[in-house]
């Protein structure tokens, strides 16, 4: 049996169990019930395109039985690299401006001219108290040591998503939090204040001001934080937009015809941050195959892709290397650009910054690793 906790891969199945309308402050009083009036909202649920998670008992029973019993190098055999977070970048207030720091899974730092963004912030070692822990160790950074945040978006509220300590922290020093439909109430039983909290519908856009604008868009994907909660709220992918730049966030999504029509609709975007981990013929419709991530980006018309959600936690049955080098084989084949940094690691759009194939070395080491003890013990490598 592998020296997995297997109480973290249960966590992790349990969270498996059009015009634009625009948003202000003052809608947010409006005697219609946003939920039950939005399209997504059918019988008490949220259900948008498609019903999109059809696990059944026995591909429960399935999965944890190769979680336990099989070895496919999913967790790494020592912390993976990470940089200390210079929040030069993040703090700077420079006019024409675009750059985000990945803190590791789908949470980033981003600045876009001057505007301060955090998507999906998740501050803790673990995603929740029976989730895994971070493959690095510590988050690349000291959250004390943020300031002013424009805007905090959560994509749905998945533990890996929406972690709690984060949003109590966040709090006092954070101006908005984006968030789909239903999620706000969590935030404000976390002592959010209400007026704090956007909450919006597909193809809704919230102006922040004049130069920064917020929509949410499609994913195909599911909500829900335990047993008897699932789709209560909704789950969105997110453009943001200001007088320079555009892009877009998908927070989690299995590969569909919605990013041709985001594409058609919001495109071309500078950078895209898509999600390229956790994947599995089993949950194939609510989280892409790395070369579907690149299909999604090409859809999008996408300049830079920076691939999300891999690398951190365990949370799936593939090696934890998979999704950057089937990715990175995608994207050559179809000349997508790729941001590849490290967990801390920032990126400035329009350099040629854009990470390396660390974890091409960090692999050749392990394999030279093992060969010096093999042949230490006198055994040879097949």
């Amino acid at each position: 049996m592998k020296a997995i906790p297997t109480l973290s891969f249960i966590g992790v199945l349990m969270m498996f169990t059009h015009s634009c309308a625009t948003v202000d402050d003052a809608s947010k009083s409006s005697a219609t019930d946003p939920i039950k009036s939005s399209p997504q909202y059918i019988d008490g649920k949220f259900k948008g395109d498609k019903e999109a998670l059809t696990m059944t008992a026995k591909d429960y029973i399935t999965s944890s039985w190769r979680f336990i019993f099989e070895d496919n190098n999913q967790t790494p055999d020592g912390p993976l690299p990470v940089q200390p977070v210079d929040l030069s970048y993040f703090n700077a207030n420079k006019g024409v401006q675009l750059n985000s720091t990945w803190l590791g899974h789908s949470s980033l730092m981003i600045n876009i001219n001057g505007y301060k963004i955090l998507t999906d912030p998740v501050f803790e070692k673990k995603v929740s108290i029976v989730g895994p822990t971070r493959f690095n160790g510590d988050l690349p950074l000291s959250p004390e040591k943020l300031s002013h945040i424009d805007v905090v978006i959560i994509s749905h509220d998945h533990y890996d998503h929406l972690n709690k300590y984060s949003i109590k922290f966040l709090t006092p020093i954070t101006q908005r939090f984006i968030v789909p439909l239903a999620v706000g109430k969590r935030l404000i039983s976390w002592g959010v204040p209400e007026k704090k909290i956007i909450e919006m519908d597909w193809w809704q856009t919230y102006r922040f001001d004049d130069h920064l604008t917020v929509t949410a868009t499609p994913s195909q994907h599911f909500s829900g934080r335990g047993l008897g909660d699932r789709n209560e709220t909704l789950w969105a992918s997110w453009v943001i937009k200001s007088r320079d730049f555009n892009i877009f966030f998908s927070g989690d999504s299995g590969y569909f015809k919605g990013f041709k029509q985001i594409g058609e609709k919001f495109g071309p975007f500078d950078m895209t941050f898509i999600e390229c981990g956790a994947y599995d013929d089993l949950w194939r419709p609510v989280h892409m195959f790395p070369e579907e991530t690149v299909q999604a980006h090409i859809d999008l018309k996408g300049k830079l892709l920076h691939p999300i959600h891999w690398g951190t936690f365990n949370l799936a049955l593939h090696p934890w290397y998979d999704p950057m080098q089937r990715l990175s084989t995608a994207a050559h084949l179809n000349h997508v650009s790729v941001a590849t940094p490290v967990a801390g690691q920032s990126i400035e759009y329009g350099t040629d910054n854009l990470g390396t194939h660390w974890w091409e070395d960090l692999l050749n080491t392990q394999k030279l690793t093992q060969h010096d003890k093999e042949m230490k013990n006198g055994t040879k490598m097949e």
